[in-house]
Parts: structure tokens; C-alpha cells; sequence
């Protein structure tokens, strides 16, 4: 830190000369800033002036205030660093975590209905922004899986949704609790907005109870909870998780609850809701794994008040999501919502074909639902290289970890079954090297 000197006699000066330090890696990730009271004696100026400039770049995503390690550049995670990485010519793509197209339902009948009832009554300014035909597909569904009964509102996905429900309950510099590992985009989310991630260590069954009541006794203001196919391991909350999980999160009801269920429609493994237990809650649940990523929907329930100020941020931005997208997905989602349907059963057969097979030559994967396997690894770049050196394309656990050890991610989404063993021989001889801290 002693080889800058920060320079400023006004706030915004001194934001505007920490920003251009960071951005151009004068000042780089994790260094601390002076203490606020040295840095006013520094510059010949009040602390109050130092304290508001730390607050604006808080609020910025530029720094955090980690207690005793005081004011420090915020790290970017590594997802955003690695999103979109090319999978090289002649390599197949185990690592972009898509559906399997094969298995995604074709549009076309419905998005004729849906333009010949646009046609004769387009959607005009003033109308509901959640459309009749949707609200009464996610309704049945929402009961049938057991989801509290609430309002709803429609997002352009998942992380839509997510962020809209933060932005209604949190400043930038609240505690998150996430699960580690989790899922990047969240990760990437939650930096963008100046928030603190704060690691769930989890397992095959969900968040692990005494890590989550830490979270919770540390103060966290929120907590985001993957109810199936989490991303990336592929674990899902099970019925005995859900009831050690409940009670913890009860004793803390003004701690914000965000299930995300990005999972409904590819996977078998039933829904066990949290939510509906304290004050704050929301529910999101996705059509993009299971109709398509381009259909970006996703349906949100929750307390009135968190739904409320979702649907008020809507209507003040965008309005609404397109009623056409809207129509179009109540018209599919039915026929993609069977737990027993063709890419549930496809993606489990695929993903315990691996599982069964890595198991077999000594490798510990994890993977209870959805595309998705988790294999631990004693280095991830050495793992990363050697299985693209065997023609794979694996996404290097970097992405999704903060505290939880190394490991690697594989979609098993376009893989056919006679390629498992292929893939599970790579995979071993990658990791014989270091057969004896394999299983993590």
C-alpha cells in the first residue's frame, strides 16, 4: 500500500482515485487501504470525508470491511474470470453446464398460438404484468410441491429474480450466506452488488446444519439455498436436511430465505421447500434448464412484502416481462414438469452411469440430481489440462469455491452412455498421480 498514495481532498475525489487505482491494477485485489483516520491525517482533511469516499466504494463493489483485516480491494470471483472460457477445436464440452438440446421441447406449436393471440389482442401498456395463463401453471405447481402460498411475479430468470429480491432487503456490504461450492453467476452477483459472501460448507443432502447455524449466528441478513441440482455438485436438499435445516432458519426470521429451484422440470428428486418459516422469503423457480436458456423466465413467490418490492423495481424498469414469453412457457411448461419425463430420467441415467463408473476405478464424484458431477481433485489445473489433453473440456472448480477444497466439474448433458467409460479411464489416469487424496 506504501507505493501508492491515495490523493483527494473531497470524497469524490478520492473515490475517483481509488477506482482508477484499482482498475488499473495499481492497487490489486485484497491490498488494505490505510484506516480512515490515517489516511484524513495523510491528506490534511476531516475523517468524516475518508468515511464517506470507504462508504461510496462499498456500495460500488470496489472494497469490503472485514473487521480486524479492515478496509481491503474486494476479490473478483473467479467465475467471471473463466465464464464463457472456449472449449478448443476437436474437444468435446463437459464444462459449459447446458441442457442437452436434444431434450429441450420444440417450440413451434406454441409460439404460433401465442402469435395469433397477440395478433388479434396484443398486450398493451396498463395490463397485469403477470399473464393469467402463467400464474395459473406456476400456481398448481408451486402447490403440488408444497411452496407456501404467496404472491407472484415473473423475472427474466433466475439470477433476475435473485438480484431483485437482494436489492428489496440489502445494502452493499451485508453478509450472504452461500453454499460451498456454489454457483458462479451468484458468486459473480453478489460482488457486482457490494455484497459479502459468506461460505455453507455443504454435501450431497444440501447445506450441512452446524455450518448454516454459523452463518446465521455470525449475522448474515440473507441466505440462498439451491433445492436441486445444485450447481455444481448436483446435490439437492432431502426430506431429512429440509426438517434439521427448518428450525435453524426459524429462530432467525428476519434473516432473508431465497430458494432457488432452478432445478424443476430435469430432475426426479422431489422438492422440499424451506420457506414460509420466518418473515422474509422467496422461492424461484426456472424454465431455463428445462425449456431452454433463451427462455428467460423464471416465477417468483414469497412473503407480500419481498414480492411486493420485487414487482415495484419491475414496474419501474422493464414493466414487465414479455407476455409472449410468458404465454409460450405456460403453454410448454406442463409437459416438462413430470418428474418421470424424458430429461429427468435421461439426465439421472447419465449422471449415475459416470458416477458408477469413476466409482469403479477409485474416484469419488458427487451427484445426486441434475446434469451435473462434482469430482474432487488434489489440483485442479493439473486435472483441467490433463483431461483436455485427453480431448474433454471440463470447467476447473475456481469458478464455484471460496473455502471448499479444489475440484472439477463435468455436464454429463450431451455425453452418450458408451462414452462413460471413456470418460471415467481419462479421468482416472488424470488423477492416478495423486490416487491417495482422490475421493478429497
Amino acid at each position: 500500500m506504501e507505493a501508492y498514495r491515495i490523493t483527494g481532498r473531497r470524497a469524490s475525489e478520492i473515490v475517483a482515485d481509488i477506482e482508477h487505482a484499482v482498475q488499473s491494477g495499481v492497487l490489486p485485489p485484497d491490498t488494505a487501504l490505510p484506516p480512515m483516520r490515517t489516511l484524513a491525517s495523510r491528506l490534511g482533511i476531516n475523517p468524516n470525508t475518508v468515511a464517506a469516499a470507504y462508504r461510496t466504494l462499498r456500495e460500488r463493489g470496489v472494497v469490503e470491511t472485514a473487521g480486524r483485516r479492515g478496509t481491503r480491494v474486494r476479490r473478483r470471483p473467479a467465475g467471471r474470470e473463466n465464464r464463457g472460457m472456449p472449449v478448443p477445436p476437436g474437444a468435446r464440452d463437459l464444462a459449459s453446464g447446458n441442457p442437452d438440446p436434444a431434450l429441450l421441447p420444440d417450440p413451434t406449436a406454441a409460439l404460433i398460438e401465442v402469435a395469433a393471440r397477440a395478433a388479434s389482442r396484443p398486450v398493451l401498456y396498463g395490463e397485469p404484468p403477470v399473464g393469467p395463463e402463467l400464474a395459473l401453471v406456476a400456481r398448481e405447481s408451486l402447490r403440488a410441491d408444497g411452496v407456501p402460498e404467496g404472491p407472484l411475479a415473473v423475472t427474466s430468470g433466475a439470477l433476475d429474480a435473485i438480484e431483485r429480491v437482494l436489492l428489496t432487503r440489502l445494502r452493499p456490504g451485508d453478509p450472504v450466506a452461500v453454499e460451498d461450492p456454489g454457483w458462479g453467476g451468484l458468486l459473480d452477483l453478489l460482488s457486482t452488488l457490494g455484497l459479502h459472501p459468506v461460505p455453507v460448507a455443504m454435501d450431497d443432502e444440501g447445506p450441512l446444519p452446524d455450518a448454516l447455524e454459523h452463518a446465521l449466528t455470525s449475522g448474515v441478513r440473507a441466505c440462498v439455498i439451491t433445492a436441486r441440482a445444485q450447481n455444481p455438485t448436483g446435490a439437492a436438499v432431502s426430506a431429512a436436511r429440509a426438517g434439521a435445516l427448518r428450525p435453524l432458519l426459524a429462530a432467525f426470521p428476519e434473516t432473508l430465505l431465497i430458494e432457488d429451484d432452478h432445478g424443476h422440470g430435469i430432475v426426479s428428486a422431489p422438492l422440499n421447500p424451506l420457506g414460509g418459516l420466518g418473515t422474509h422469503w422467496a422461492l424461484v423457480r426456472s424454465v431455463a434448464k428445462s425449456l431452454g436458456p433463451d427462455l428467460r423466465v423464471a416465477v417468483l413467490t414469497g412473503d407480500p412484502t419481498t414480492v411486493r418490492g420485487v414487482a415495484a423495481r419491475i414496474g419501474a424498469g422493464p414493466g414487465w416481462v414479455s407476455r409472449i414469453l410468458q404465454d409460450t412457457v405456460a403453454l410448454l411448461w406442463p409437459g416438462c414438469a413430470r418428474p418421470d419425463g424424458p430429461a429427468p430420467v435421461s439426465y439421472d441415467t447419465r449422471r449415475c452411469l459416470l458416477r458408477d463408473a469413476l466409482a469403479a476405478r477409485g474416484v469419488t464424484a458427487h451427484g445426486r440430481t441434475g446434469p451435473n458431477l462434482w469430482v474432487p481433485v488434489p489440483d485442479e489445473t493439473a486435472a483441467v489440462a490433463g483431461m483436455l489433453a485427453a480431448g474433454w473440456a471440463v470447467a476447473p472448480g475456481s469458478r464455484y469455491r471460496l473455502e471448499s477444497g479444489p475440484g472439477i466439474r463435468l455436464t454429463v448433458s450431451t455425453l452418450a452412455p458408451d462414452e462413460m467409460e471413456r470418460v471415467a479411464d481419462d479421468l482416472a489416469a488424470v488423477l492416478a498421480p495423486s490416487s491417495g487424496t482422490r475421493s478429497g
